[in-house]
This record gives structure tokens, sequence and C-alpha cells, in this order.
């Protein structure tokens, strides 16, 4: 699987984690990639888990379409480490859940498979990165994350990096908890 950097929108080097570098998902170029992660027993909770690699190509695309929604990949020292989301949530159903206010803003985290043992510290870096990333926009106030409320491992990790527990929220596709990250 090849996956190409360029055009990235965010790059920064990470003491003690390396070079970190953020570029928009391209929809055919990156299908066998997002495919090989979303379909993993482990990534159960993105919903991808029957997809065809049509399919992965087709909803980024559909995302790649859209000015209030959009995807990245995450790459740590060339390779690609991660999958994220940001939408605004007043353009999403999410936002018919809660109170949206000025300034939210919502995201999507997937960390991709460990290659052999798991890195102590390595998710949280991923996520400090990204929030990095999505904080450099000061009109982003306040973080907006709903992983499906089964996910206690994403939620305990939120939690960690500062998010507070909102509601849960029933959307079309599953139960989920929000969490809330004021800055």
């Amino acid at each position: 699987m090849t996956t190409r950097i360029s055009d990235p929108v965010w790059r920064r080097r990470v003491d003690g984690f390396g070079e970190v570098l953020i570029r928009p998902v391209d929809p055919a170029a990156d299908a066998d990639l997002i495919h090989d992660w979303v379909t993993r027993e482990r990534s159960r909770f993105w919903g991808m888990g029957d997809a065809t690699r049509e399919r992965v190509r087709e909803v980024y695309a559909y995302v790649d379409s859209l000015a209030t929604h959009h995807a990245y990949l995450i790459h740590r020292d060339g390779r690609p480490v991660g999958l994220f989301q940001t939408y605004e949530p007043a353009a999403d159903p999410v936002g018919e859940c809660y109170q949206v206010r000025p300034g939210d803003f919502g995201i999507h985290l997937m960390v991709a498979p460990p290659d052999g043992g798991v890195e102590p510290g390595f998710t949280g870096a991923v996520l400090g990165a990204f929030l990095d990333f999505v904080l450099a926009d000061p009109a982003h106030r306040r973080i907006v994350a709903e992983p499906d409320a089964r996910n206690d491992r994403a939620i305990a990790r939120l939690v960690r990096a500062g998010f507070v527990p909102g509601p849960q929220i029933d959307l079309p596709h599953k139960r989920a908890q929000l969490l809330f990250l004021d800055v």
C-alpha cells in the first residue's frame, strides 16, 4: 500500500515522537489504506466494517465534496498513523441532539492499527498533534466528540486529554457519548 504525502495542511516536530504531518484525504489514492484500517475488528466503532473499497472511496469523496466536513490523514515520520475527520456540528446530525454553541467544532479520530507492539504514549501523541492542528484556528472554541457510547477506550482517552462527558445521544447509526473540550 502506498500513500503519498502531498499538500500538507499542518506540519510539526513533536518532541519524543517525530515529525507529524497532516494532509487531506485523497479519496481515490487513499481508499486502499483507509479500507484496510476501517474493516478491521479493532475499528468496529468506525461503522465501516463491511464496507468495500469502492464504498470507502465513495464515502470519502462525499466528505471531500462538503464545505463543512473534512477528512485527513496524519503521518508520523512519513508513515500514515491515523485518520481523522472534522465537521461543523450545526451541519451534522449531531447538531440536532445538543445545543450547538458558536465556535463548536466536531472531531472523529481513528488511530491506525499498530505495526507490532503498542508503543506507550502513541495514541496520546497522535491525539495531541491532532488537537494542536484543530486548535490552531481561534474560531474553534469548543471541541465536540461523539464516540460510540460502548467505546470505553476512546471515551477514557478523550477524558484523559481534558474532554468532559456530556449526555449520551441517539444518532441514526449509533448511541453516542458526547464529550466537550472548552478552549
